[in-house]
């Protein structure tokens, strides 16, 4: 079995790395880009949707060219283990969830997504093995089509500094910087340190 263009260890390494630990929702996340990359044509340039923002969008940094810094992966925390890889241009693509009805022969799978067991309670080693025999049968697939404003990538605009705090933002959130309204994420925040 391959994951992306990595065998389930090299994957497995990947994950470690980048993700912190081999999380189930890596593992059944890699299964579930590999499904939708294999339906896409290799030579179309595509954009990611994530449903959710729990493991799944490690898994499509690490397997596509897709990230949220670069701005084609975006996250649509819809609470659902899905994600779509779709052709930028049209906005055709493959949408891949895991299905609750595929999991009823998976028993460790089950007690997983749906958090049946406690994690403490749950058996890594087993959740794993059934994962891995089970793979792409643990997913359902759809068919779409993105709307338009998922097709054009938005850049900053014009950059303007903010009269409250100093710092600059993209003029276009408004007269102020998202941080001096009440968008900000901090309780408190200290004076600016000036490291020379």
């Amino acid at each position: 079995m391959k994951i992306g263009s990595y065998s389930v260890s090299e994957y497995v390494r990947r994950v470690e790395s980048f993700h912190g630990n081999v999380a189930p929702g890596m593992l059944i996340g890699g299964i579930m880009v590999d499904a939708a990359l294999e339906r896409l044509n290799p030579t179309q340039l595509y954009d990611a949707i994530c449903e959710t923002h729990s493991c799944l969008p490690d898994a499509i940094q690490l397997l596509t060219p897709c990230t949220v810094g670069n701005g084609w992966l975006h996250i649509v925390d819809l609470g659902r283990f899905a994600l779509t890889l779709y052709e930028k241009a049209s906005g055709k693509g493959v949408r891949v969830f895991l299905s609750m009805d595929k999991t009823a022969q998976w028993p460790e799978v089950r007690n997983w997504y749906l958090k049946l067991k406690p994690k403490k309670e749950q058996d890594p080693e087993a959740l794993r093995d059934q994962i891995l025999k089970a793979g792409v049968t643990l997913c359902g697939f759809q068919d779409v089509e993105v709307l338009p404003g998922f097709l054009t990538k938005q850049g900053k605009g014009a950059i303007a500094r903010c009269p409250v705090c100093g710092e600059t933002y993209p003029k276009n959130h408004g007269p102020v910087c998202r941080g001096c309204t009440d968008e900000s994420p901090y309780a408190s925040i200290g004076q600016v340190s000036m490291i020379r």
